[in-house]
């Protein structure tokens, strides 16, 4: 393959970002009185938001009166805390600096806001080709319009790209994007053969034989 660019998921693929987000939560249950959880059992929902932290937390849905203040409460402890724990998954900051040494492009496709990816990446001194949030544009992952949109940002062919991703739906927007897809088994969620991907890796290192 001819690879120019590559595009990562954010939690859980570039930066392992679960240490502060349950900070988050284990903060604002303790603050409600309740009895903290468990980092193993936070960690999986991750990459589904804090939404999916606040009903496992609190054990309710969207529908009880204090979900909404508990989801506000939840961000701003985290955006205050975001960059107290998190950081690069190993072999990321050296793939990245070969990445740029080849002169190749990358970037960022999450489903993480604008304001707080910007704030982590800088808090970490990251600084990508492309970065599209979840409200970037009007449609998040599994569609393929952020990727698409970051490719034509870079002004590169889709064919030329990988995604790296440790979830289904970043898996689901490089194929419907045509874009091929690598699943890493090192994040947040459990590698299965519905994924459907084009190549599965462990380490972050792996991805050089695409580079050099």
């Amino acid at each position: 393959m001819n690879i120019n660019t590559i595009l990562f998921d954010l939690d859980g693929t570039l930066i392992d970002t679960a240490p502060d987000l349950a900070y988050a939560l284990n903060a604002l249950l303790k603050h409600s009185g309740l009895n903290e959880k468990p980092f193993d059992q936070i960690k999986p929902l991750v990459a589904l938001g804090a939404k999916a932290l606040i009903k496992f937390g609190f054990d309710c849905d969207e529908s009880h009166p204090d979900f909404t203040d508990r989801h506000q409460k939840i961000l701003n402890i985290y955006r205050d805390n975001i960059s107290q724990f998190s950081k690069t998954f190993t072999g990321i900051d050296r793939l990245i600096k070969t990445i740029e040494t080849r002169q190749m492009f990358w970037g960022v496709v999450t489903n993480k806001p604008e304001n707080l990816t910007h704030l982590l990446l800088e808090k970490l001194d990251i600084t990508p080709d492309v970065v599209v949030c979840s409200d970037t544009l009007a449609f998040n992952k599994p569609h393929p319009a952020p990727l698409l949109y970051a490719c034509a940002q870079l002004a590169i062919n889709p064919s030329q790209c990988l995604f790296v991703g440790d979830d289904k739906n970043d898996m689901l927007a490089g194929q419907n994007a045509n874009i091929k897809t690598v699943a890493v088994t090192y994040g947040y969620g459990k590698v299965t053969k519905g994924w459907e991907c084009d190549f599965v890796i462990d380490t972050p290192k792996e991805l050089e034989k695409w580079i050099l």
